[in-house]
C-alpha cells in the first residue's frame, strides 16, 4: 500500500488566522472586511428579488424605522397662461412610507477534530453554505413582501374551451403563462404610465414557468440583445419590452387557496406560480452592502471558559432587512400553473 503524505495546512487555508489581542482572539479589521465582502459576493446569485428596488441604507445609531417617500404625479396643466400674469404654483403630494427593520441570521459550529480530519476544506465549504443560506433568506424576505401586491392577473387558458378565471383556486394545468399574458401585464403598467427600469419592465419568473415561455418564437435569448456585463442577476431573455430574470425562489403556493382534486380520498393541490412584472420604484428594500449583512467568525479559544479546551469555532452571518411595496400600481402579480409543475412544492 502506498503511503500518502497529507499536508494538514491545506485544510487551514480559510481558517481565520489573526493577531492575538489581550482581550482574546478576534479578526483584524482587514480580515473582517474580507469576509464580509466574500459573503456579499457569494450571496449575489440568490439576491434576485431585491435588485430592482429603491434602496435605503441601514440606519446606524438611529431608530429601527426606515422611510421612503412616494411622490404623486402632477396633473395636466391645460389652462392657458395669461400674458404677464404669473399662475399659481402647484403643491407636491408626498407620502411617507415607513418600515421597521428586523435581524436575521444563522451559524454553524465546527469542531477542532472536524477541521483536522475532514477531507474537504471545511471552513471554506461552510462559508459557501452560510452565504447560500443568507442569500436565499434575504431574497425570500423581499419576495414575500412583493407577492402581497393587490394588482393581480391570472393566466389565460391555453384552449378556447376553458373560460378566463378570476381567482387562484379556479386555475388548472391548462392555465399556463403565454406571451399574451406577459403583454397584458405590460399593458396594465403602460396604461398607468408606470416608468420602466432602463427602458424595460422586469418579470421575475420561476424556471417551471419560463420553460413554457422560452418555447415561444417571440422569446428572445439574452445574448441576442445585450452583453454579459449588461445582464441582471438571473436574466434569461425578453419578450417585447419585458426582460425576464429567473429564480427558483419565485413564489409557489400549494395550499387550500389553490385548485384541488381528490385522489384516494386525499386532497391534492395543484401548485400555482407567481410571476412578478415590475416597473421602476415599485418597492423599497434595505441596502445590504451598507452594513446590513456581515459574516461573524468566532475562532477556537475566543469563548474563554465556555470552551476550555479550544474545541469549537463558529461561522455565521447576520443581517438587518426589510422590504416594502411603495406603489401598488407599479407592479402586477401574474398567477398561473405550469406544464411540469405538478410535483413542485410550496416555498
Amino acid at each position: 500500500m502506498t503511503n500518502k503524505i497529507i499536508n494538514l495546512q491545506l485544510f487551514a487555508l480559510n481558517v481565520n488566522v489573526t493577531t492575538a489581542n489581550s482581550s482574546g482572539n478576534h479578526l483584524t479589521p482587514e480580515m473582517k472586511t474580507y469576509y464580509d465582502m466574500q459573503l456579499l459576493e457569494d450571496c449575489k446569485p440568490y439576491l434576485v428579488h431585491g435588485q430592482f428596488a429603491q434602496k435605503r441604507n441601514i440606519p446606524k445609531g438611529n431608530s429601527k424605522t426606515i422611510n421612503w417617500r412616494k411622490f404623486s404625479s402632477l396633473g395636466k396643466a391645460t389652462t392657458a397662461l395669461t400674458e404677464g400674469v404669473t399662475p399659481d404654483g402647484q403643491n407636491l403630494d408626498v407620502t411617507q412610507i415607513d418600515a421597521t427593520v428586523a435581524q436575521y441570521g444563522g451559524y454553524v459550529t465546527v469542531s477542532d477534530l472536524l477541521e483536522l480530519t475532514a477531507v474537504d476544506p471545511i471552513i471554506n465549504e461552510t462559508s459557501k453554505l452560510i452565504a447560500n443560506q443568507a442569500g436565499v433568506t434575504l431574497d425570500t424576505i423581499v419576495r414575500n413582501a412583493l407577492v402581497g401586491g393587490t394588482v393581480v392577473q391570472y393566466a389565460t387558458p391555453c384552449t378556447s374551451t376553458n373560460p378566463e378565471v378570476a381567482s387562484r383556486s379556479s386555475l388548472s394545468s391548462d392555465y399556463r403563462v403565454k406571451v399574451v399574458d406577459i403583454l397584458r401585464a405590460v399593458r396594465t403598467l403602460k396604461r398607468k404610465n408606470v416608468p420602466t427600469i432602463n427602458g424595460y419592465y422586469i418579470a421575475i419568473v420561476h424556471p417551471d414557468v419560463s420553460f413554457d415561455l422560452m418555447r415561444d418564437p417571440e422569446f428572445v435569448e439574452w445574448h441576442k440583445y445585450c452583453s454579459p456585463d449588461e445582464l441582471y442577476e438571473g436574466e434569461i431573455g425578453k419578450i417585447g419590452k419585458c426582460r425576464f430574470v429567473e429564480s427558483t425562489e419565485a413564489k409557489i403556493w400549494k395550499d387550500s387557496t389553490c385548485p384541488s382534486t381528490t385522489v384516494s380520498e386525499q386532497t391534492v393541490y395543484t401548485p400555482v406560480y407567481a410571476t412578478l412584472v415590475l416597473g421602476a420604484d415599485a418597492y423599497g428594500d434595505t441596502e445590504v452592502a451598507g452594513g446590513g449583512l456581515e459574516m461573524i467568525v468566532k475562532q477556537k479559544g475566543s469563548a474563554g471558559t465556555a470552551d476550555p479546551l479550544d474545541q469549537r469555532s463558529t461561522i455565521g452571518w447576520k443581517a438587518t432587512k426589510v422590504a416594502k411595496i411603495l406603489s401598488q400600481e407599479r407592479m402586477v402579480r401574474l398567477e398561473s400553473c405550469a406544464s411540469f409543475g405538478n410535483t413542485a412544492e410550496a416555498n
